[in-house]
């Protein structure tokens, strides 16, 4: 009898990692608050074409489970300023909203220390990232069109761009 139920234990160890590790991993902690600063530096094919100094700021709202996402960029040529809000969909599930205010939301994953982010803006893929490592969070836009028609229903998209910025507070 024991050898029959062999895959039991396994089974229910994993059922409870599963079920238990999205609640342990989907809180945006508040080590992510606070002002950050870096270089934004912008690479297409490959090569760098521009860098930016950037300030970032990630600070509670006054509206619960509502973060101000601010970015300052700090160009002498066009300085710029993006004032975003990360609300808080389904903490359990590490679902967060970028609101971009104008009715442009986009839909955000969060796992363990990075959030994800993938969208298309007319024909382009877009995939932004945020990790927090220690003390520095790390800044990735990736973009690209598709590529030929798709292969046995799988799509290749190109990766021309690159924005990436190492936040320090």
């Amino acid at each position: 009898m024991r050898q029959t139920f062999y895959w039991v234990r396994p089974v229910l160890i994993l059922c409870f990692l599963f079920f238990r590790l999205p609640s342990v991993q989907a809180q945006l902690s508040t080590q992510w608050h606070g002002t950050w600063a870096g270089t934004m530096h912008i690479y297409r094919q490959q090569a760098l074409v521009d860098s930016v100094p950037v300030r970032l700021t990630i600070k509670p709202s006054d509206k619960p489970g509502v973060l101000t996402w601010r970015t300052d960029y700090l160009s002498p040529k066009q300085p710029m300023t993006k004032d975003y809000t990360l609300v808080t969909k389904d903490a359990a599930k590490g679902i967060y909203i970028t609101d971009e205010g104008g009715g442009t939301v986009l839909t955000n994953y969060l796992f363990g220390n990075k959030l994800f982010n993938v969208f298309e803006v007319q024909g382009i893929l877009l995939t932004a990232t945020y990790e927090l490592r220690g003390n520095e969070l790390i800044f990735e836009v990736t973009s690209g069109k598709k590529l030929a028609d798709p292969a046995n229903g799988v799509s290749s998209y190109a990766v021309d761009n690159l924005q990436r910025v190492v936040f320090r507070k």
